[in-house]
């Protein structure tokens, strides 16, 4: 304590204790979804912030898996800083929360049963970003799709939205 400052009392005349509170800042919670029409077929991805902060995009012939991980590296490489991402995807969700990565390249990127991880196209950047720059600064949290949660049907719409749109217009693939 500074010299010359007291240390504030209790209602009992004891002095209370000073402690520092914590200045780490709250995460930004961002949801993600991805979408087939058929599977594969055209597909779309989405993450959002709010009904007014989001970015969506597509591909033309792909899997919901790989649009679900597609949303979610889209996320972590478009916010710096503490986030939470909030998926209705258990196979994005469980990588992170159950540490399926760390198997992944224990193993060369072969699962359990020996064979290739899927996806490791985009599995080895999003595991880079969270776990080799952003250790201890994202997290991921699962939501039950068509639940009623307002951002997690936001996000659906999204990326439902995208798929449905390159269908409509034919482009190879981009984003909105």
């Amino acid at each position: 304590m500074a010299p010359g400052r007291r240390a504030p009392s209790r209602a009992d005349g004891r002095a209370a204790r000073l402690s520092a509170v914590p200045t780490t800042p709250s995460p930004l919670v961002l949801y993600t979804d991805g979408a087939c029409i058929r599977n594969p077929g055209p597909g779309g991805w989405a993450w959002a912030r709010d009904a007014g902060s989001f970015r969506s995009g597509f591909a033309p012939s792909t899997t919901n898996q790989r649009m679900e991980i597609t949303a979610a590296l889209e996320a972590v490489r478009t916010h710096e800083g503490p986030l939470e991402i909030v998926s209705d995807s258990t196979y994005v969700v469980n990588c992170f929360r159950d540490r399926w990565w760390a198997g992944w390249r224990s193993r060369g990127w072969r699962n359990a049963k020996g064979a290739e991880v899927a996806n490791q196209d985009l599995w080895l950047p999003l595991v880079g970003l969270v776990v080799d720059e952003r250790p201890e600064q994202v997290v991921f949290t699962w939501v039950k799709g068509h639940s009623g949660d307002p951002m997690n049907d936001l996000v659906d719409r999204l990326a439902n939205d995208a798929a449905r749109r390159q269908v409509a217009a034919g482009p190879p693939g981009g984003e909105t």
